[in-house]
């Protein structure tokens, strides 16, 4: 199976090079000629444009910030979609509003070709490591057909629908984390007020009802005041903005959404939207005139 591999960005070049290292033939294009060149030293054939990726592959993984970039990769001039042949799929890992993907779905099918949308979760670390969570929408068959080529980057692979449910499913996911990361963002400002060592804190609850993957992850990072990005507050602030685009094209109402949305754009305004998302304490410091962790 020949695979192309189209965006390899912070996340994209660790996955792609996971695809590799299954033993899968890739051919793959970015703007950046740099991580080219370093891929093509581990074996990873280049491709001067999208549709070249297209012409040689027989599945095309894309992984792009947002659904503008995916829409001028498959449809814009040299697009790979000019170069894909009747049958082929395009699998989605980028994380884009659901109904974009929706939409690209049915242009693809008016070319015989097929979408899995299928956005990831984890960052950098894991995307490293191979641990990934996907979530995947789409046609059950070729959901299975290509089950073994993602789980080549990821943990765990999960069809949770039809195109769409992939990337409604990551919104969920992004809505979840960032509440969890601002939950544990005013814990620690309590903490740090109350003049508790947060880091002491951490390892009392870690093992109770209020631990998480988010808390392993983030509290470290907060306290050593790391907020080197593994996943950008600007990128979250993406994500958000497409959950409540979806949420208010389906009538539904998000209010804590729409308020961390705002603590992110605060952030943004603040010159901090390239930190970390476990950043989001640094609002809640700036309000409080007071520093978690290592002074």
């Amino acid at each position: 199976m020949r695979v192309g591999f189209i965006g390899l960005g912070i996340m994209g070049k660790p996955m792609c090079k996971n695809v590799l290292k299954a033993g899968y033939e890739v051919i793959a294009y970015d703007r950046n000629i740099e991580v080219i060149e370093e891929l093509k030293e581990v074996g990873v054939k280049s491709a001067l444009n999208p549709k070249e990726v297209g012409e040689n592959c027989d599945v095309l993984i894309t992984m792009l910030p947002n659904s503008p970039h995916v829409k001028t990769v498959l449809f814009g001039e040299n697009g790979a979609a000019e170069g894909l042949k009747s049958g082929s799929v395009v699998i989605d890992m980028s994380s884009i509003n659901p109904v974009e993907s929706k939409n690209i779905a049915k242009i693809l099918a008016e070319k015989e070709i097929y979408l899995l949308d299928a956005p990831v979760s984890g960052g950098e670390p894991k995307a490293i490591d191979g641990t990934i969570s996907v979530m995947v929408g789409g046609n059950k068959e070729i959901f299975e057909k290509y089950y073994d080529l993602m789980k080549s980057m990821a943990g765990s692979v999960v069809r949770v629908g039809d195109v769409g449910a992939g990337n409604t499913t990551k919104l969920a996911n992004q809505i979840i984390v960032a509440l969890n990361i601002a939950a544990l963002s005013e814990a620690f400002i309590l903490c740090e007020k109350a003049e508790v060592d947060p880091q002491l804190v951490f390892e009392a609850i870690r093992g109770g009802l209020a631990g998480s993957t988010v808390m392993n992850a983030k509290a470290p990072m907060m306290i050593e005041r790391n907020f080197n990005p593994g996943f950008r507050i600007d990128l979250h602030i993406k994500d958000l903005q497409n959950a409540l685009d979806t949420s208010h094209s389906i009538n539904a109402s998000l209010p804590l959404t729409a308020q961390i949305m705002e603590i992110l754009q605060a952030l943004k305004i603040d010159g901090k939207g390239e930190r970390d998302h476990s950043a989001i304490v640094n609002y809640y410091e700036k309000i409080n005139n007071i520093t978690v962790g290592k002074k």
